[in-house]
């Protein structure tokens, strides 16, 4: 069994066919061909959790493990760490191993473009950035790749966090602005993504009545980036329904009506004259098609 570490994981997961992956995994969901187990979680030493992951489809079964200690900020170590194992669903052979922090970093991007494709919308043009950590940077050099956004407004709770950013989407191409105040610019921006942990909401109330709204870091029921009122007035897709329905705090602060949420795997187009938001608080089937991405890629160098 081969393993990548984080560089060699992102060569193997390049943005516009992880989306392309993403797509077919949605289907095969659809279809009753991939199916994943619930996430287990067991408490660990000084606070921390072991969280494990398992999905198969016909042929490949894939295995996140990841580890959260957040007093490992205050020693030099990181807060998160995982890795992704890939087998064969036929033998139990492994296949290979890959960083799981960038896995799921570069996945849950491509994630938020693929449910926008399934929502029929186009989230090229101006977009609005709330948050500069890993998964922000993702957001934007997936946007940029993919999408082709070229012109970027980041916001964060350190501006000199949103300014370092900023200036590395420079680099690739993108007119990219730190900014104080992101209610400044939310009406002109074409896509909103929010990638913080914050649990009151960080974008603001008034968007484009066409805008498209992405929010991926909330991720329990006490914590919500997107206001209640927001989250009323857009048609609501989401990963899953099921984790939504448990982890999606947005979703449920704003006593949203469940029968009009519609997940990815059945999603259809909606109207163009209201706000969209997508939700999304991960699957092992997404990382499943990460990893069976990476192992193609692999297997074709």
């Amino acid at each position: 069994m081969r393993t990548l570490d984080a560089a060699e994981t992102a060569a193997a997961l390049p943005y516009g066919a992880l989306v392309e992956a993403l797509l077919q995994m949605f289907e095969r969901e659809r279809r009753g061909e991939a199916h994943a187990a619930t996430r287990t979680s067991v408490p660990l030493a000084g606070g921390g959790v072991l969280l494990l992951m398992p999905a198969a489809d016909a042929r490949f079964a894939a295995l996140k493990t990841v580890t959260v200690h957040a007093g490992n900020a205050a020693i030099g170590l990181p807060v998160v760490q995982g890795e992704v194992t890939l087998m064969d669903a036929a033998t139990g052979t492994r296949l290979l191993a890959m960083d799981g922090n960038v896995l799921t970093a570069r996945r849950t991007a491509a994630l938020s473009l693929a449910g926008a494709a399934r929502a029929g919308r186009h989230v090229g043009g101006r977009m609005l950035l709330i948050g500069a950590g890993v998964q922000a940077r993702s957001h934007a050099e997936a946007f940029a790749e993919v999408a082709g956004v070229r012109h970027l407004w980041i916001h964060a709770r350190t501006q000199a966090h949103a300014e370092q950013l900023a200036q590395h989407m420079r680099t690739l191409g993108v007119d990219a602005t730190a900014i104080a105040d992101p209610a400044q610019v939310c009406e002109e921006a074409d896509v909103i993504v929010a990638t913080t942990n914050s649990s009151s909401p960080v974008v603001p109330p008034k968007v484009r009545p066409d805008a498209t709204v992405i929010a991926v870091g909330a991720y329990r029921p006490d914590m919500a980036e997107v206001p209640p009122e927001l989250v009323r007035r857009c048609t609501v897709f989401v990963d899953t329904l099921e984790g939504a329905r448990s982890e999606a705090g947005d979703l449920i602060q704003a006593g949203i009506d469940w029968s009009t949420v519609q997940a990815f795997a059945n999603a259809e187009p909606t109207r163009q004259d209201r706000p969209v938001l997508i939700k999304t608080v991960g699957h092992a089937l997404w990382d499943l098609a990460a990893a069976q991405l990476a192992y193609t890629h692999q297997q074709q160098r």
